[in-house]
């Protein structure tokens, strides 16, 4: 199969959510990355894992981490989302956060943070696929997550139900 782009847009069909994964380099310097790769792995022991391209100018800081934290954006958060999808090496100016476990940043406002030692780095084609030992995690239930389907941004409507609205709109145009 060589049609890369046919892959993409199939696998667009799949919504997810929206997640920014920081850590902390040896030297202290603050490293983040938006993802759509997260997943639970498993409940005992809680385990969770995500992947990054080994092309990505933070791979060395993350494959070398002994601690990272996962960020659940929430739907007011796509701004934030696209600062850390961005290749800036400022990623962190004016930004508040706190240091987490392993001195990994820890970002406000989100619907969920996973604060994980790192338990292994496996292979996966193009990527590395870190796995993570869930140490520590916070959750607003009542706040709504951002979520990534066929290529945008999209919210929850209320009362739970999705809304892909915006993105049918937009493609009918």
């Amino acid at each position: 199969m060589n049609d890369a782009k046919a892959l993409r847009n199939a696998l667009g069909h799949f919504a997810t959510g929206v997640t920014i994964v920081t850590a902390r380099s040896a030297e202290g310097i603050p490293a983040g990355v938006t993802i759509n790769s997260f997943s639970s792995l498993s409940l005992d022991p809680p385990l969770v894992l995500w992947n990054l391209v080994k092309t990505a100018k933070s791979f060395p800081v993350f494959s070398a981490a002994t601690h990272f934290s996962v960020h659940v954006l929430a739907a007011g958060q796509q701004a934030l989302s696209e600062r850390f999808a961005s290749s800036s090496i400022a990623k962190f100016d004016h930004i508040a956060y706190v240091d987490g476990l392993g001195n990994a940043p820890l970002l406000s406002g989100c619907a969920a943070t996973f604060e994980c030692a790192m338990e292994r780095c496996l292979e996966g084609g193009d990527h590395k696929i870190l796995i993570g030992r869930v140490e520590r995690f916070s959750q607003h239930p009542d706040v709504l997550p951002l979520l990534f389907y066929r290529g945008r941004y999209v919210v929850p409507g209320l009362g739970g139900l999705f809304s892909p609205t915006p993105v049918l709109a937009a493609e009918s145009q």
